[in-house]
């Protein structure tokens, strides 16, 4: 959201107050600093009136971690905000912790110390500044200065996203008028931001790595992929300057990442409260590892979630016939599969969610589970939070007041989607239990998972709760609450470690409950392998380039799922080649499993995301801070996908000696490199100093001790030695690889 009209001017009937100078300073606790911040400078008591204050309240939390808070109105908090859940495994981390407050330091200048965090709060006249500096290395990280706290008045009303169906009249149930059209007031905190400091992070999006230049609302949308719009809203941000900052917000949240003042980072929200954490690295990997601290770490996904899923795609015909012959068609063909989804359709029409099996095309849905079962598959299943008015189980949830309803008492339903659907209200104890109760039924018949699409198409005007939580702030929120039930079953039934949910929406903490398809920001991440669409509605056919560039990037993600929209995503119904291709990097994703589950237990330890920006390992070379077409995939393997027609990649190797480990040939780094590779290759790397367990197994979860077949060597320049095994390896029996290769 933007306030003003350039240097000079706000934005017509706009009135901001800037926090201008510190009236008063005190301790009151051994932790926390209260600040009183006047808006305007006082020259005498007469400048004490008719002008509001903002209250700041800056806390050292846990090692490097500050919280901050600027209130207006104290009174006006609802009790109906939904909160994150910080913390969640504890503080043990910062048992020894203890935080230092100065509160009159020399120069005029309060301090607070967390860790190798340092805060210093400028108390000169008309100098408000409250400075974050690495005690590490010295150096300043970002301030929040000038113009850079304020309480804002007024502003222009902006509809967003645009009402859908305005110019008929006919209001859309899900974004009938934008999130930030009412008249309430802005909290406002901009960041300083340093020459050249790229800023990273903020969910799912769908353009540039580097977020400077880009407006963004955080506020989940169905609204497809490479639009503006996205499903996973996290707000959290850092920078290539050592710190993060995360936003203690489920409501919308309005970044403007140097699009109003152009060496500022803004953020805005309505309220007349703002919450904020900064986190001190200083590197990437412990900013992130932080970050999940504050929010939660990675779940670890059970070990046949890594290998290939079959999907029986959005609107295709299909049945036990249908779904036997494809199963049967990559048997033959030799290409390997761990799971077969079953999308919309396993339900009868008009009925989602209904939570039963169509028994016109699965007559008997246990028998044929089971029959999936002894081929060595997992089976998941499709689900969403509607309940349709033609489903079975409509009038039970009507009745005992399980669906969100109208500010009327009446149940909130539309058509779009599916005919006169409801919404399952998860703030309601009672309405949880009642769908956990459903798919413990599912998972009794022989479900293994669940996909959980939707969870962003839920409304919020005239709707209330059960809890009373606030249905704006609640939106995005809503999300967490409808997967955390889903995850929470599976748990409950199978245990642990075999719980995994197939997500399309969420926010922060989601990382908690994976994993995720549509967008890169969580540790464990999916896409639809050749595009949900491909050519067009009618034939929806997969170029056959395209789908085999795909295939390759697919099982070189964390997760891999064929899912398209009118076809199935079998090969053969591209091409011969594409089977070949498809069977080569199945197998190969299974062959890395001892590397791949290895580097995923240490993800869910350190809050790092097993696909991840070269910035986060690099940070040092310059060049990786803005690549957004190649990754690493853990800490050891440089992947470089594909992207045209030809086979020609132009990418980047840091300094060192890469290996292939398809081709087995070296590249030196730091160099650019443009090479062309036949369908069956690409750009695939062992970093130097690294190495690669390799098995042999025709599924993700055989026995890795038992089939590893070799190592993979990065040009290591020291000798191999022998270390513990890591605990899933059993039998113990194996343990050859190098140094620095895991860290358990």
């Amino acid at each position: 959201m933007k306030f003003t009209h350039g240097i000079w001017e706000h934005r017509r009937d706009t009135i901001i107050y800037n926090a201008t100078e510190v009236a008063s300073v005190s301790t009151p606790e051994p932790d926390t600093l209260r600040v009183l911040c006047a808006t305007r400078h006082v020259v005498h008591r007469g400048d004490t009136l008719n002008r509001p204050t903002i209250t700041l309240a800056i806390s050292a939390v846990a090692p490097d971690i500050v919280a901050c808070k600027a209130t207006h109105f104290k009174g006006s908090q609802k009790p109906s905000e939904p909160r994150f859940e910080l913390f969640p495994d504890g503080k043990h981390l910062a048992q020894d912790f203890k935080p230092a407050v100065v509160q009159n330091g020399p120069g005029n200048v309060s301090t607070l110390e967390s860790g190798g965090l340092n805060v210093v709060l400028d108390k000169k006249p008309s100098s408000f500044s409250l400075g974050f500096h690495s005690k590490t290395s010295g150096k300043s990280l970002t301030t929040v200065g000038f113009q850079g706290l304020q309480y804002i008045v007024g502003p222009p009303n902006q509809a967003l996203p645009v009402p859908l169906e305005a110019s008929t009249k006919i209001a859309d149930p899900y974004y009938r008028s934008g999130p930030m059209t009412s008249s309430r007031p802005y909290m406002s905190v901009s960041f300083d931001l340093q020459v050249g400091e790229l800023i990273y992070g903020l969910g799912e999006r769908f353009g540039p790595l580097t977020k400077n230049g880009q407006e963004i609302d955080l506020w989940n949308e169905d609204a497809g992929t490479c639009t503006l719009y996205t499903y996973k809203n996290v707000p959290f941000f850092w920078t290539n300057k050592g710190y993060g900052v995360f936003f203690d917000h489920t409501d919308i949240l309005s970044i403007e990442a140097q699009t109003e003042r152009l060496a500022k980072m803004q953020v805005s929200l309505q309220g007349e409260e703002i919450r904020w954490y900064v986190i001190h690295g200083p590197s990437p990997r412990e900013i992130l590892q932080k970050y999940a601290y504050l929010t939660g770490r990675p779940s670890l996904p059970p070990a046949w979630s890594f290998g290939l899923y079959l999907s029986t795609s959005f609107i295709t015909n299909y049945d036990e016939e249908t779904v036997t012959k494809q199963l049967d068609g990559m048997a033959s063909r030799n290409i390997p599969l761990s799971v077969l989804h079953f999308d919309c359709f396993w339900m009868r029409e008009y009925t989602w969610t209904s939570f039963k099996f169509d028994p016109q095309h699965f007559p008997d849905a246990r028998k044929f589970l089971d029959n999936l079962h002894k081929r060595g598959l997992k089976v998941c299943v499709w689900i969403n939070p509607y309940i349709a008015q033609e489903s079975e189980v409509f009038d039970e949830a009507m009745e005992n007041g399980f669906l969100i309803k109208r500010l009327d008492g009446t149940v909130w339903q539309g058509d779009n989607w599916q005919a006169g659907m409801a919404v399952v209200d998860f703030t309601n104890p009672g309405a949880v239990d009642w769908y956990k109760k459903h798919l413990k039924g599912l998972l009794e018949l022989g479900v293994d998972s669940f996909k959980t699409d939707f969870g962003e198409r839920i409304p919020w005007e005239d709707v209330q709760f059960h809890d009373g939580m606030d249905p704006r702030q609640g939106h995005n929120y809503y999300s967490i609450i409808y997967n955390r039930a889903v995850y929470d079953t599976i748990r409950e039934c199978r245990g642990q470690n075999e719980a995994a949910v197939f997500s399309r929406s969420s926010t922060s903490g989601g990382q908690r409950m994976p994993l995720h398809w549509g967008g890169d920001c969580f540790g464990f991440w999916s896409h639809d392998i050749a595009g949900f669409i491909a050519q067009g509605l009618s034939t929806d056919i997969p170029d056959p380039t395209l789908y085999k560039r795909w295939v390759q990037f697919g099982l070189l993600s964390s997760h891999s799922r064929l899912h398209g929209s009118h076809t199935y995503r079998v090969p053969w119904l591209v091409d011969d080649e594409s089977v070949e291709v498809l069977a080569k990097f199945s197998r190969l994703k299974n062959s890395l499993m001892p590397y791949i589950f290895a580097q995923a237990i240490d993800c869910c330890r350190k809050g790092l995301p097993l696909l991840r920006a070269m910035a986060i390992e690099f940070i040092e070379d310059r060049t990786c801070a803005v690549l957004d077409e190649q990754y690493m995939l853990g800490e050891s393997l440089l992947v470089a996908p594909v992207f045209n027609d030809e086979g020609t990649v132009h990418y980047y190797v840091p300094k060192g000696t890469w290996t292939g480990l398809l081709d087995g040939k070296t590249r030196v780094g730091p160099a650019w490199l443009e090479e062309t590779f036949d369908n069956f290759h690409l750009p695939l790397l062992v970093r130097e100093n690294h190495v690669i367990l390799i098995g042999d197994g025709d599924r993700p979860d055989y026995n890795w001790s038992e089939k590893l077949s070799k190592v993979a060597v990065g040009a290591m320049d020291q000798d191999v030695v022998e270390v513990p095994v890591p605990s899933f390896v059993k039998p113990a029996s194996l343990a050859t690889f190098g140094r620095g290769a895991y860290d358990f």
